[in-house]
């Protein structure tokens, strides 16, 4: 989940904690200044679901606005969606909030867009600046008597390919644009105008903490970070940024603050902050060309890239006739998607809950999968959901993956298990296989069982936003250690893969195993399982206390991460342990590993702790320095200057 989730079994005095941490980052942020029910709309009105001449039939749950339609229309059907969606955490609705180009609301009746769980808001346009709302589309805490005002379940929902001009909003809601989410949230080819963003709603009761976030290929003025607990911003212009708390990560962006780890109280930092990605390539889109023809954008990749695609000249790529993609629907088999695969179509998976009962089949070079309103695949008979084999240029973008009830060996596989050499021949660092905004969960609205949530075999292949969460919450009875079991949230076998925006949390074992050759990570999110029930049940070897966050085989000789975080926060009453949070080879090269940190969380349920940061290095974090950083800037070590 995220860093300080609290349920409702959560105690008063760990609220109080991190009300703390939320109230001083706000004080540092503020001195810088699968059908869905029927929704209401005005009567008469004719309802952006239903699709006009000419127009894809995307689905009962795609709202596609146009410029013509009138203001108090638009904010109708935006605010049932919102009142349906706002606390539907669990629930299997899904909706996209699609706008042609054209400008919204006004001065005079600002667009006022708030996104619930599973609601995506997107633009149509080919570039961010086609499509303005004037207004705000904002995340606002979730508040509820056994928790207060928070943001750390504001999951799954997202916002791309358009201009917000911020204006309207009441009192405190007018001061800025608001996206108070956490994981499963991103934000991407947004441009925003005529205000500051701010990442914490500070405009509610407390305790206001948020545990974020992911934001790429957009253009901000200035943000504000306030009580997210990490965030990692990637291929951006920013106007400034406020604060830190645990583990902030600029990534190719201008105007990012310059590297300060660990954080000077009162100074900077923490902030690592990296003037090229290392490998990149963006999310496809879809969007409407000028003749009104439906289209998906596929950006090229890219090497050592900063800023955005966008601002200087169109975003280098291809386009691909939606005509060219079979449209899925919640009702269709695997037996119907794989047959329009194997006929060379691409994929869009409209808004909806699938069960996948077999494995989907994406065998093609190049083949764009790609989900709308967090498209979600259910693993059905113990299923592995999606294969994809060593082929390049596939990219898989915007769906989530869910563990069924029956145990799955792993839910997403790329590429095969056949040897480096072969594997050399059919993958390619020019063009790569790419995920960009792929989530896993294991239990939550459901019972789910799966070894491994993640495979990727092939080379060449660029994570990008991935969340993989064993649920330490969800409806009853879906959650517990013999329940929603899995071993491993990723595992990464091939050569050259890069991560940017990798989180993986509670996973029963190594949260994250990582075996190839030439990888990179840039961001790391991890906590390790909340619910062993004892130390005895947690152990990796009779010598070896508990399980890491990150374990790079020994066999490896090059690997490169920065920004690392793990934190523990053990729930069941008893003292556990781990011994590292980060396993590497001794022989890797100095600084191979940048910025790492571990923190404990809960003096309350427990002690224990992890006992190092990497390779018995970095010390303990414990109940005697609760909520405190505990460091590493590089390891192995560098060498000593002068």
């Amino acid at each position: 989940m995220s860093l300080t989730h609290v349920t409702s079994s959560a105690p008063p005095e760990r609220r109080r904690l991190f009300a703390l941490v939320a109230a001083s980052a706000l004080v540092a942020a503020l001195a810088f200044t699968s059908a869905s029910p029927a929704l209401a709309v005005p009567a008469n009105a004719p309802s952006a679901g239903q699709p006009s001449a000419g127009q894809p039939d995307f689905g009962p749950n795609v709202r596609i606005f146009d410029p013509s339609m009138s203001t108090s229309q638009i904010q109708a059907e935006v605010d049932a969606i919102k009142d349906q969606q706002i606390n539907d955490e669990m629930g299997t609705n899904r909706y996209a909030l699609l706008f042609k180009p054209g400008s919204y609301g006004s001065a005079e009746q600002p667009l006022l867009i708030q996104v619930g769980y599973y609601t995506e808001v997107a633009g149509l346009g080919q570039n961010p600046t086609d499509v303005t709302i004037n207004g705000h589309v904002d995340v606002y805490n979730r508040c509820r008597p056994e928790s207060g005002c928070i943001a750390l379940d504001n999951f799954w929902r997202s916002m791309s390919n358009l201009t917000i001009n911020v204006m309207g909003g009441e009192g405190c809601r007018s001061s800025a644009n608001f996206w108070a989410a956490s994981q499963a949230s991103p934000m991407r080819r947004v441009n925003i105008t005529g205000g500051n963003l701010s990442l914490m709603d500070y405009c509610s009761d407390g305790p206001q903490y948020a545990s974020g976030g992911f934001i790429a290929d957009s253009k901000t003025g200035f943000v504000i970070n306030g009580s997210q607990q990490q965030y990692i911003v990637r291929n951006s212009s920013i106007g400034g940024w406020s604060n830190g708390v645990w583990n902030q990560v600029f990534s190719g962006v201008t105007g990012a603050p310059a590297e300060c780890f660990p954080a000077v109280t009162d100074v900077c930092g923490p902030y690592t902050t990296l003037d090229q990605t290392p490998a990149s390539k963006e999310k496809p889109y879809l969007y409407i060309d000028a003749d009104g023809t439906y289209n998906v954008f596929v950006p090229a990749a890219g090497i050592n890239t900063t800023g955005t695609t966008w601002e200087n000249g169109p975003t280098p790529g291809r386009s691909i006739p939606l005509s060219q993609f079979y449209v899925a629907q919640p009702t269709d088999s695997v037996q119907t998607i794989n047959k329009q695969l194997r006929k060379g179509q691409n994929l869009l998976f409209t808004p909806g809950v699938y069960p996948i009962d077999k494995t989907i089949e994406v065998k093609t070079a190049d083949t764009v999968v790609l989900g709308m309103g967090i498209a979600t695949l259910t693993a059905m008979k113990g299923a592995v959901v999606m294969t994809v084999p060593d082929v390049p240029g596939v990219d898989i973008a915007g769906i989530t993956f869910d563990a069924g009830t029956k145990n799955s060996p792993v839910l997403l596989q790329i590429g095969s298990s056949k040897t480096s050499k072969e594997k050399k021949s059919t993958t390619s660092a020019a063009n790569p296989t790419a995920l960009q905004d792929v989530f896993f969960r294991i239990g939550g609205p459901n019972v789910g069982k799966a070894d491994v949530s993640l495979q990727v075999n092939s080379d060449h292949v660029i994570l990008d936003d991935i969340w993989a969460w064993r649920a330490d919450h969800g409806i009853a009875g879906t959650v517990g250690w013999t329940i929603n079991t899995a071993k491993n949230g990723v595992i990464v076998n091939g050569d050259n893969v890069t991560a940017t925006g990798l989180f993986v949390e509670h996973y029963q074992e190594h949260n994250v195993i990582w075996k190839g050759n030439g990888g990179e990570i840039v961001f790391f999110q991890n906590e390790l399982a909340y619910d062993p029930p004892s130390q005895e049940s947690w152990m990796q070897a009779p010598d070896v206390l508990g399980w890491s966050a990150l374990k790079v085989a020994d066999s490896v000789t090059t690997f490169t991460a920065s920004a690392l975080g793990s934190y523990s926060f053990f729930n069941q009453g008893v003292d556990i342990f781990a011994a590292n949070a980060f396993e590497v080879p001794e022989t890797l090269a100095p600084g191979s590993l940048h910025n790492m940190t571990t923190i404990f969380l809960d003096p309350n349920r427990g002690a224990g702790g992890i006992s190092n940061v990497v390779n018995g290095v970095g010390g303990s974090s414990n109940i005697g320095n609760t909520s405190t950083p505990v460091t590493v800037s590089d390891y192995p070590a560098l060498p000593a200057v002068g």
